[in-house]
């Protein structure tokens, strides 16, 4: 079964024990953006944050995201 990004992001956040609400000052500082936790938690349940977004997210939490030729 796929993950989708909401569980995947929940599931690194569990994993580094930071709060969503960290994750969002955080993700304003490095976008320079204005975020809400509520804006931002629909947008993750709606799949509708961009791929710059993930990319920053990844960063915060100390990830990198590769891609790998599927077989």
């Amino acid at each position: 079964m796929k993950m989708f990004v909401r569980e995947q992001v929940k599931a690194l956040l569990a994993q580094e024990g930071v709060k969503m609400k960290d994750l969002v000052v955080e993700l304003e500082k490095v976008s320079g953006r204005n975020y809400s936790l509520q804006s931002f938690s629909h947008r993750l349940s709606r799949g509708s944050i961009s791929y710059n977004e993930v990319l920053y997210i990844a960063q915060i939490l100390g990830y990198e995201i590769k891609f790998n030729k599927a077989d």
